[in-house]
């Protein structure tokens, strides 16, 4: 008979893993990484950088926005071109600094994860079709009044000119196969359609880009000859600089310094919940010499504290601030290093509002809608909103002077229930009825502004508001058959306003499922 310890070799190789994956190792990657990431930063001190949530916010001190752009898009035989992470603030602010610098990381291995080896230049491809056409349609289309200046006519050749030279190949590093590229190229055409018919405002950034959009890729093993870097403006495209801060060496390098030996972890921010235990990037960067100099012995206690304090010190604040435990195993009690399941006994898997480097002192306004999303901290003390219709688990108090002015209801993230969205939006749809006719202004809010909030305020466009975003109390919704064409679109339009949405699918498919219910039956 075998030997039953040879039966183990998988549970062993995942046993020494997870003893190599410790607090200390992770913190001090990132900190190791983060210096790569200021060093190609001063390269281009006037591009903008941009974490891709939610790794790559965990790579540098200060960012100046945040995207969001998905692995799983770029997978092989997945690809996909998402119109509900249309990343559009990227394409503008990259239009109005001539290129900006998007930062993540990747723990297989490999030099860049997938969202920069494919999803980022599927997404620049189909944005540069789609202006290509834009402009196409402006030279040919625009303006065709007899009275028009020899100026304006001029300026319309000059366009359409431009948009037969404005490059719409698709650009992909060396490392992605031939066959992969021909798959991929078979289905621009279509993502273009899905995009222009999506209803973003592709003419925006038609007007803010001078040139096509382009990645360029930057890793630790990228050479760069510091005389010779060129100028942002000396290139025929507006770049997108994708810096991977991983060292794709190996997945665990030994270093040692002169006080403590530790082990390199490629992409160690990755997947924050299952090692951080309630770190956030913003408290990581507030005490990282505390932390790094802490040493491997003592850096979870450290962590401890600095975790405890702040919750104390957002909740003495009034802020949203839950009591973080983690379930310790029987191996971790002594050893210092993850257990086999650590859980957070916490709901909130996004950030904290005041950890937030973009957007965090205001709310965003949905056109004319008189609807607002935003966190439930920035709620408390906006301005301008009559009611708020509250979608956190804890109950929140508002001082309005009428009653029926503030609506609570406790939902959680699809991960915890699949169907705690569904079975509130009744009340939140009718909630939001009786107030928006009597032309109050409505903010919607929960933790994170990113997620619940953002499905909430598509059920209520979709179940109130007609397609041209008019309030009609439902008739629209009671006459039309509702389709995914058109809940994307919607969706589109909050992400216009509210460009820090991250909206769930299985949360997108709870709003689907009640518009599909047939009428919504709202009582007055």
């Amino acid at each position: 008979m075998e030997n039953p310890e040879n039966l183990n070799i998988y549970k062993a190789s995942r046993t020494i893993k997870r003893s190599e994956n410790t607090l200390y190792n992770a913190l001090r990657s990132i900190y190791e990484d983060s210096v790569f990431v200021g060093e190609i930063a001063q390269l281009w001190p006037e591009l903008p950088l941009l974490a891709n949530l939610r790794c790559g916010l965990w790579y540098s001190l200060k960012f100046h926005s945040s995207c969001y752009f998905k692995s799983t898009d770029g997978h092989t035989n997945n690809w996909s071109f998402n119109t509900s992470r249309l990343n559009l603030h990227v394409a503008l602010l990259a239009g109005q600094k001539g290129g900006c610098m998007i930062v993540d990381s990747t723990r297989k291995g490999k030099r860049f994860p997938d969202s920069m080896s494919k999803t980022i230049p599927i997404w620049t491809c189909v944005l540069n079709h789609a202006i290509r056409n834009y402009r196409t349609r402006f030279g040919l289309n625009g303006s065709a009044e007899k009275n028009e200046s020899n100026d304006s006519t001029e300026c319309r050749n000059t366009i359409n000119e431009d948009s037969y030279s404005w490059d719409c190949s698709l650009h992909l590093p060396l490392w992605v196969s031939n066959t992969e590229r021909a798959l991929i190229e078979e289905r621009l055409d279509g993502w273009t359609k899905d995009l222009e018919v999506s209803g973003a405002d592709v003419a925006s950034i038609a007007l803010s880009l001078k040139k096509p959009l382009r990645p360029l890729w930057i890793s630790q093993r990228t050479v760069i000859w510091l005389n010779e870097v060129p100028d942002c403006d000396s290139w025929d495209f507006t770049p997108i600089i994708l810096v991977s801060t991983s060292s794709p060496s190996s997945n665990f390098q030994q270093r040692t310094t002169s006080e403590f030996s530790w082990r390199y972890i490629a992409g160690a921010g990755d997947d924050e919940e299952s090692w951080a235990r309630g770190l956030s990037p913003t408290l990581f960067w507030k005490h990282a010499y505390d932390l790094i100099n802490s040493g491997p012995d003592t850096c979870n206690k450290t962590v401890a504290d600095i975790v405890e304090k702040d919750r104390v010190y957002r909740a003495q604040r009034g802020e949203n601030a839950p009591q973080i435990s983690i379930k310790p195993s029987k191996s971790s009690a002594s050893s210092g290093h993850f257990p086999d399941q650590e859980q957070l006994a916490l709901e909130p898997l996004c950030m904290n509002i005041d950890e937030k480097i973009y957007d965090k002192n205001s709310i965003s306004w949905l056109g004319e809608t008189n609807l607002a999303v935003g966190t439930t901290q920035l709620a408390k003390d906006a301005s301008g909103v009559d009611c708020v219709l509250s979608c956190d688990l804890e109950t929140n108090s508002f001082s309005f002077k009428e009653s029926g002015a503030h609506l609570n209801l406790s939902i959680v993230s699809s991960k915890f229930d699949r169907s705690s969205l569904l079975r509130n939006l009744p009340s939140a749809v009718n909630f939001a009825k009786n107030n928006l006719r009597k032309g109050k202004k409505l903010l919607v809010c929960c933790n994170s502004g990113e997620d619940i909030s953002i499905c909430v305020c598509l059920a209520i466009l979709m179940s109130l508001f007609d397609d041209k975003g008019h309030f009609d109390e439902g008739r629209f919704f009671n006459e039309t058959r509702i389709n995914k064409l058109e809940l994307r679109r919607r969706l589109v339009f909050i992400c216009q306003f509210a460009v820090n949405a991250r909206p769930s699918r299985g949360n997108v498919k709870q709003v689907f499922s009640y518009l599909c219910g047939g009428n919504v039956a709202i009582t007055s």
